[in-house]
Formats: C-alpha cells, structure tokens, sequence
C-alpha cells in the first residue's frame, strides 16, 4: 500500500527592527485573517510574553504557545513547535524587539536565531514614520547582516500616504530586491491599549474580539495575505515529532486554577504539562467563587491582582478558604501576581486592601519597573518542589514593591544568580505545602516543575484518604 502523504504545514515568523515597529499588530491581524478565511492557524510567540500571546491566542481561535531560546534547550523548542503544529495549515510566529537583538553582541537567543532553528523565512515589519529610502538601507542592513535568515518580505507599518507607500516600496524593492508584501496606514486610534505593564491583556479588554475582527479586517486590506502564504516555509523538521505523541496519564488528581480577571497568566505548555501528568484542571475564579472545591493541588499564576484589588479583597470567604487549605496542607505553587495575592495586604493609592495573608508581607505598586528580565535561581533551602541545587531559568516582571516583610531569609527557597527575585537576593516563599516566587518557569525549560506538583498533588490526596 502507498505511504499516505502528509498534508504540508506552512509557517512564518514576523519580526521587526525594535520594539514597537508594529508586529503585533501585523500578527495578530494576519493570524485573525487566515484563521477568517478558514485556514487552521497556530501562533507562536518568541520570549516569555503572556500578553501577546493572549492576543494571538484569541486570534487564532486556538492557544498560543511560547518559544524561548533562554529559558528551552534547542531540541525542545523545535520539538514543541513541531507538535503544536501537527493539525493546523500554518504557523506564524510573532518574534520579539529588533529581529537581531539578543542577549549580546552576537544576538544569542534573537528572533533570527529562532527563525534559523525552526527553518523559517521572515516577514520583516519596519515603521516608516518620517522616513522614506532610509527603509531600503535598514531592510538591506538585516539582509546581509546574517545571509543564513531568509527574509522574503516587507511590511511597511505607519505610512502616511500614497505617495509615500509608493516612495517607500519601490526603494526597498530595487534596492534590496525583496517584495513589499503589504503596507498599514498610520493611524490614531490604538487597537491595543496601553497602561502600567505595556498592553492591555486580550482578557481585560472590554472590547477584544472586536479589537481582532477589526485588525483582521485590516490586514485584508493592507496585506497580500496570498504572496505572504506563498512565502511561508515548509516545516522540514516536522516528519519525526509529528509521527510520535506523548501519551497522557490517565487523570489522578484534581488542580485548581485561579482563571479570572487578575489570575491570567498561564503558559499553554504548562497547563498541557500538567494534563499529560494526569492532573484534570479545574478553573477556579478568585473574584466571584465563595470557596475552592474540593482540590488536591492549586496553581496561581501571575497577572494583575492589583487592577482587582477590591474586590480579590472583598471576596472575604474565599480569600479564608485558600488559607485554610494552606494550613491543611494543600499543595500551592503561586507566581508573581500568585505571591501578591498569598500576601498579608497591598497598599494602592493609600488604601490597604487586606489578602490571603499566608505570608507576613505586604505590598505596594511603583511607577517603575521593580524587575524585569530574565533569572537564574538556585534551591538552597528545603522547600516543597524542588531538590536542593536544583537551578531554575524563568522570568520576572514587575512594578511591586515589598513595603513591609516579617519573614526571614530562611523563610526563601532560592539564591538569585540573575534577576532581582523577592528580597536581599532570595525568591520562594515557604509555608507547609505552599511555594510562592515572583520567577516564572515554563514547563519546557522546567520540566520537573510539573512532576512535581502532580506528585505533591497526588501525595496529599493519599494523605486525605
């Protein structure tokens, strides 16, 4: 019998000359388009951005998952893209800041670098307020820069008008010989709006599914969605993960997720890491639910508690019910905006709004960025996750401040040898079961996180009988 041949699978990665070029609104806008003219879309996001990702997420119809070259070994991020693609037509992947910036000189862990391991051509976007044949030299700049990325396209982002896309376009093609593939008039009006942490999160906004039909509605207008298909990559590294699928464990214990408001920020990987594990997720709103359920283990993400503040504070019964699990035993892995909500108070304009209170600290929100990049832990004290020595890479950001701290240094799981962490070098807050850091992990870079909250999860649920 004939081999059945294998439906092809296309990608692209969408880049930019910085931050703020426009690429999210070209990938998002693109992503929404294909997926609107019923093209099977999976979106990918470089780096550690959950908001972003939401986007996409929500423009796809699908999750969004992360690839980041610091926090993954090579083989696994190539092997996560190739998996999460097996049932879609294309992939995009929407890069971050400048297509060659990294972490040095050489661009380790850049978009390009991305791009290359994945085997996929670029879509470059470039801003070309107040500029025209300057463009042509930028776009010419990336081509030679590094003649391993394949760029086989432009988007000019913020053209002011026809006669300037016109200016624009025709430079960039006969002086780099690359296609113009679209073009995005300068606009006023902000699709994604902006507050303290940067973009507003697809789940906040009051108006996001009409925020995407009205950035796909754009990207058919402005972008040649057929040549950008056209110039998309096969997925030559697919055959060998795409034949192979990990087995999932049959379910064995119930997690909690808080999922709501001010609890949104979950890698997809992470929560798929959990699943396969046997872990039946269970989502839990921290705004409107009067008690958690009953739970062998609880997972409180990062996001905005402080944009929730009252009414995280007013839900009294439920702030009392995580306490009490706590204080029973129940296992509690909390991050970032996790660790606010597990405090004793944070302090927003004058006004204490009282929390969970597991741990004696309270705190407040700055104007400035308190932390953010990337980290490099190590567990040097007992805690309920993670062996002594084991070292973790995530990442932090955040705009609290630590006003007022009761604990002591042995109360802390881990020494910081990159990133700032909690206080005095030191992140994880230990209390019984319960691990609180401002780090985020991902599961591909931190596979052992899953093991062992499933395996703590389980342990407990023996315990209860």
């Amino acid at each position: 019998m004939a081999e059945k041949k294998r439906k092809e699978i296309k990608g692209i990665v969408v880049a930019g000359l910085g931050g703020g070029s426009g690429k999210s609104v070209v990938a998002v806008g693109l992503v929404a388009a294909l997926a609107g003219r019923g093209a099977r879309v999976v979106s990918f996001k470089k780096g550690p951005d959950y908001i972003d990702a939401g986007w996409l997420s929500l423009a796809a119809g699908s999750p969004c998952y992360n690839l980041d070259p610091y926090l993954m070994e090579p083989e696994a991020i190539v092997s996560s893209f190739c998996r999460h693609c097996r049932d879609f037509d294309f992939a995009v992947v929407e890069g971050n800041r400048g297509l060659y910036d990294g972490v040095d000189a050489k661009g380790s862990y850049s978009t390009a670098e991305l791009a290359k391991s994945l085997d996929l051509p670029v879509l470059l976007v470039v801003d070309c307020t107040k500029t025209t044949r300057t463009v042509a030299a930028m776009v010419l700049g990336c081509k030679h820069l590094d003649p391993e990325v394949r760029i086989v396209g432009v988007i000019l982002n913020r053209v002011g008008t026809t006669r300037h896309e016109k200016v624009v376009r025709e430079a960039v093609e006969l002086y780099t010989g690359i296609p113009v593939l679209g073009a995005v008039r300068r606009s006023r009006q902000d699709v994604f709006p902006q507050r303290h942490l940067g973009v507003t999160p697809c789940q906040e906004h009051a108006a996001a599914g009409e925020a995407v039909r009205a950035l796909a509605e754009k990207a058919e207008q402005s972008l040649d969605l057929t040549a950008i298909a056209a110039g998309m990559g096969a997925l030559t590294s697919a055959p060998r993960y795409l034949e192979s699928e990990e087995e999932k464990v049959e379910s064995k214990v119930r997690i909690g997720i808080l999922r709501d408001a001010a609890f949104q920020f979950y890698y997809a990987d992470n929560i798929e890491a959990l699943e396969r594990r046997g872990a039946e997720l269970v989502e839990i709103n921290a705004l409107k639910d009067s008690e958690l359920p009953e739970l062998d283990g609880l997972y409180i993400g990062g996001g905005f508690p402080e944009t929730s503040a009252r009414e995280l504070s007013g839900n009294l019964s439920f702030r009392n019910s995580i306490k009490m699990a706590a204080e029973a035993g129940l296992p509690i892995y909390a991050e970032c905006g996790g660790l606010i909500y597990l405090g004793e108070s944070m302090v927003l304009d004058g006004d204490v709004f009282p929390l969970v209170g597991i741990f004696p600290v309270r705190f407040g929100l700055m104007k400035k960025p308190q932390a953010h990049g990337y980290t490099m832990l190590v567990a040097d004290r007992e805690n309920p996750y993670y062996p002594v020595a084991a070292e973790l890479k995530g990442h932090e950001f955040r705009y609290s401040k630590i006003l007022s701290w009761q604990g002591t240094d042995n109360n802390l799981a881990f020494a910081m040898q990159r990133g700032v962490g909690f206080i005095n070098g030191r992140d994880g807050l230990i209390y019984k079961n319960v691990l609180a850091l401002y780090t985020h992990v991902h599961a591909l870079g931190t596979p052992q996180w899953a093991d062992a909250l499933v395996d703590k999860a389980f342990a407990h649920k023996k315990r209860q009988g």
